[in-house]
């Protein structure tokens, strides 16, 4: 199953451009959020299944052994024992797919279509200067720090929790 999974993320964005518009249109989500959120979650679900299915296999069979000894039910042992162990290894990924939907510009260039709906690395793609001929760096510098501050203040919070869910299962002992 993950070689599946890993397989169908080696395709770059390009080569299921076309039919994702396809499905995105015959869906009718062309120009809405949902459009998007449909197409990020298809190429950032085979990372996060990896990275977690990699991770809970570095837990110890014996916690969930004492949890049935112990009489919990297996959504008690889901919820009580392996999800808080997993929240390192949640917060990198869910912080590592949220940086890669937040960059994206080729879907959201494609999907959307009115000024409203457009994402901030397309808007902004989008500025033009004074004249054909002029390109207005400021602003776009502007724009691109003003962007990024998000990104850094997430990073900044989830740091502890980055760090562990990096190293986790690194050093056996």
């Amino acid at each position: 199953m993950l070689l599946v999974i890993l397989g169908v993320s080696m395709f770059p964005q390009v080569a299921v451009l076309s039919g994702l518009f396809e499905v995105i249109r015959a869906l009718n989500l062309y120009n809405n959020p949902a459009g998007l959120i449909l197409s990020y979650t298809i190429f950032t679900l085979p990372f996060t299944v990896w990275v977690l299915t990699t991770f809970m296999k570095q837990l110890p069979m014996e916690l969930e052994e004492a949890a049935i000894m112990d009489g919990a039910t297996p959504w008690v042992t889901i919820t009580k024992v392996f999800l808080p162990l997993m929240w390192p290894a949640m917060a990198t990924t869910g912080l590592l797919a949220f940086i890669a939907a937040w960059n994206e510009f080729l879907f959201a260039l494609t999907f959307t279509l009115t000024d409203d709906q457009r994402t901030v690395p397309v808007a902004i793609a989008l500025l033009s200067g004074g004249s054909a001929y002029a390109l207005p760096w400021g602003p776009i510098m502007a724009a691109s720090v003003v962007v990024t501050v998000p990104l850094v203040i997430l990073v900044i919070i989830f740091q502890r929790r980055i760090v562990s869910g990096l190293t986790a299962g690194a050093v056996k002992g």
